[in-house]
């Protein structure tokens, strides 16, 4: 307002001017003279006043401007105030609600964590359940199989027992039986089929072989040879010769000279009978050992009891014939009793096989 009444004011001068120039111009000079000095007394009232408005501006500017100065200091520190309560609540909220997600997510854990502990002890004891259904029905089948076995080992050893108290009792004939085994090949056929008779009652006739070629480089064939599987379960079967021999004519001199008493007679027939033995042992082992076709060792069978009994007198020639020629020397009773052993060995062999499928049976189910 102040500046529009100014305004008004010097436009009023202005026309009163423009007026007075038309006047005469008599008057001009003195009127000039008088508008100007009113003119300059106007133009500086007017600037005072102007200078005191501005100044009243100034100050009312500068007063203004610190109450909105104050007043936005005050409004941002209640802003500050305000934003910072608001994220201090935003903060324990969000403190809250990690710590409640937390606590669920702990508790769903331990919920899950329970429940695999319960299945993994419900599923420990079925399957204990089964090991001790399976060990039940194997420990089960397998000492029915043993009983079995045993019981035919001994009723074996109480045929050969009889068998025995009838070679006593036919003693008598001995004579004759000497005049049969005079000839070599009838003593050779005799001791073979003594050795497969024993062969037949123990073995079955996939367990064994008749007139084998062990060794590859030769053609010697043994007599019989038992077939013990191999390592894999594709591999053929290994061989294990075994060879009748019987050195009558030393074991009937050894037992004449007992019958004299003659000591001297006696030694130099051991030492015969037991060089024959060691010759027919390096026989066997030359002609039908060829590992890993075969065993590492072999058997030499003794159709006589006796006989049998003569060399295994003799530790260290059965302990020379193990070392040098690999050579198990055996007679029918020992023999019986060998194969009974190799036999109950297949059973168990087999009896494992099948254990060893339930096993990966029971793996995978636990899988």
């Amino acid at each position: 307002m102040e500046y529009l009444s100014l305004l008004l004011s010097l436009f009023s001068c202005v026309l009163l001017i423009l007026l007075l120039l038309r006047s005469k111009k008599t008057e001009t000079r003195a009127l000039e003279e008088v508008l100007h000095s009113q003119f300059q007394k106007e133009f500086m009232m007017n600037r005072e006043e102007l200078a005191k408005n501005l100044q009243e501006n100034r100050k009312e500017l500068t007063q203004s401007i610190d109450q909105l100065n104050e007043t936005l200091n005050r409004k941002a520190k209640e802003d500050r105030e305000e934003l910072r309560i608001t994220l201090k609540d935003f903060q324990d909220s969000f403190s809250k609600n990690v710590e409640t997600f937390n606590n669920l997510q702990k508790e769903k854990f331990d919920q899950m964590k329970s429940k695999q502990d319960e299945m993994i002890k419900t599923t420990e004891l079925r399957l204990e359940r089964m090991r001790e259904t399976v060990d039940e029905k194997l420990h089960k089948t397998l000492e029915e199989r043993l009983g079995k076995s045993f019981e035919m080992v001994t009723k074996q050893l109480l045929v050969v027992q009889k068998g025995l108290g009838e070679m006593q009792n036919i003693a008598s004939g001995v004579g004759d039986l000497k005049k049969v085994l005079s000839n070599v090949k009838t003593r050779g056929v005799l001791g073979e089929i003594q050795l497969g008779n024993i062969l037949e009652e123990i073995m079955t006739p996939d367990q064994y072989a008749t007139n084998v070629k062990t060794k590859q480089d030769s053609d010697a064939l043994v007599e019989f040879a038992i077939k013990l599987p191999g390592r894999g379960t594709n591999d053929q079967a290994v061989f294990l010769p075994i060879d009748a021999k019987f050195p009558q004519e030393d074991y009937v001199r050894l037992q004449n000279a007992y019958e004299a008493g003659d000591a001297v007679a006696v030694e130099l027939s051991k030492k015969a009978l037991l060089q024959a033995v060691k010759k027919f042992a390096k026989d066997i082992a030359k002609k039908y050992i060829d590992p890993p076709h075969t065993t590492d060792f072999g058997i030499m069978f003794l159709p006589v009891e006796g006989l049998f009994a003569e060399v295994v007198r003799q530790p260290d020639m059965i302990a020379m014939l193990q070392r040098e020629y690999k050579i198990v020397v055996t007679g029918p009773t020992t023999l019986a009793a060998m194969l009974n052993s190799l036999q109950m060995g297949f059973k168990t062999l087999a009896i494992q096989k099948r254990s060893i499928d339930v096993w990966n049976l029971l793996a995978a189910l636990k899988k």
